[in-house]
């Protein structure tokens, strides 16, 4: 991929921050539980955070493959700080469309900045890939809505400042056609939240959150009433290329640790690159991220002109997880006993990226969108008579 000479501009400022002040403490801030918030201002004020929103709330207007590269390269650095970066896409777009000017202007700058974070409170207990089938609800109280139900496995539960929230507004008959999207601050009155204690990305974490009649203002519904779901629908086919470039960042950095390593390291009197054994696998991982790291550049670019991706979107996101999981395990055993250690960061991108096998979509999922895309309802309907039987 050429990249104009703007792009390669914020990918060495990106390249640099990545490197020099997260990379080193990758493993470190893992202890720590929390996304730091002056790690967050330090991005946002190199304008690294919402890249791709418009400048009239402090992005810079640029598209999604100018916004790829810098989550790339910050996921390289630290994979679970580029949440930041999907965070602030994702839900920042979601503002910037259908939030009131009123609304968009207090929280998307904010978001640029790096000084709040917002998350998605799609997911509930009954099932997270049937984001139609919603029992949270935001019930009208003249000028409020009075929120009640819950929410579960969202990221950054217990530290985000606010959630964009999908609840059921219509009848649950309604199926998709009732649900609607909410500005909702988590400091409200009968917000509480939980947390889990996850494998990996433990400074994003993952918790529950509960709505137990909590009033917000009618102003804070985004868009028309039934229409949420149409508006997080539209934005997941753009986070789930941003998600397979964090994969894919992880797994080169294990990449590009492993080819030091076989350079350096000695047996029988010569270094271990020598030995086609030890570097035919990295170099297959290295064929298998670049691959998969052109078909993400392909998606952003069919978006940036503005062309059907959702099927590639699906692609990377089963593929990219599962390659990246598959090559960081060979790094891991290429270090030897050493990599059975948790002073090498190998094992924890490993515990970090299988958290997306599952996250915005399982592999079956991604693949059952890919059929529907290729084939048209006919395919659904199939899988669903298969999967009866």
């Amino acid at each position: 991929m050429i990249l104009s000479e703007d792009q390669q501009a914020l990918r060495d400022v990106a390249r640099r921050f990545a490197r020099e002040r997260l990379r080193p403490d990758y493993q470190k801030r893992e202890q720590s539980e929390q996304i730091d918030r002056d790690l967050m201002r330090q991005m946002g004020s190199l304008g690294l955070i919402g890249t791709d929103l418009p400048e009239r709330f402090g992005g810079m207007g640029a598209d999604g493959v100018t916004t790829g590269i810098i989550m790339e390269e910050i996921a390289y650095g630290d994979f679970n700080v580029s949440y930041v970066q999907l965070l602030a896409s994702l839900m920042g777009t979601i503002l910037a469309r259908n939030a009131s000017a009123e609304l968009a202007g207090q929280w998307v700058p904010r978001m640029v900045s790096g000084e709040v974070l917002v998350g998605l409170g799609l997911s509930e207990p009954r099932g997270g890939s049937d984001a139609a089938n919603l029992a949270l609800r935001a019930r009208r109280d003249g000028d409020n809505y009075i929120l009640n139900g819950e929410k579960t496995s969202i990221s950054c539960a217990d530290q985000a400042d606010a959630v964009v929230l999908f609840a059921r507004t219509g009848k649950p008959e309604d199926g998709a056609r009732g649900v609607s999207a909410f500005m909702v601050p988590m400091d409200l009155p009968g917000v509480t939240c939980t947390r889990f204690d996850d494998l990996g990305s433990k400074i994003v974490g993952r918790g529950s959150l509960f709505f137990d009649d909590v009033r917000i203002p009618a102003a804070y519904r985004l868009g028309e009433e039934g229409k949420g779901f149409t508006q997080v629908m539209q934005g997941f086919d753009y986070s789930r290329v941003l998600i397979a470039l964090q994969c894919i960042a992880a797994a080169q950095a294990s990449i590009d640790e492993t080819w030091e390593y076989v350079k350096e390291r000695h047996t029988f009197g010569v270094p271990l690159a020598q030995y086609q054994g030890v570097t035919f696998p990295i170099a297959e991982g290295e064929t298998v991220i670049a691959a998969a790291r052109q078909l993400c550049y392909h998606a952003l670019a069919l978006r940036d002109a503005g062309l059907p991706h959702t099927a590639e979107a699906a692609m990377v996101k089963w593929m990219a997880p599962k390659t990246a999981f598959d090559v960081i395990h060979q790094c891991l055993l290429t270090f030897g006993h050493y990599g059975w250690s948790k002073d090498l960061p190998h094992q924890q991108r490993m515990r970090d990226v299988m958290g997306l096998e599952i996250g915005d979509g399982t592999a079956q999922i991604m693949k059952l969108i890919i059929a529907r895309e290729r084939l048209g309802r006919v395919a659904v309907q199939y899988l669903k008579q298969e999967g009866g039987k």
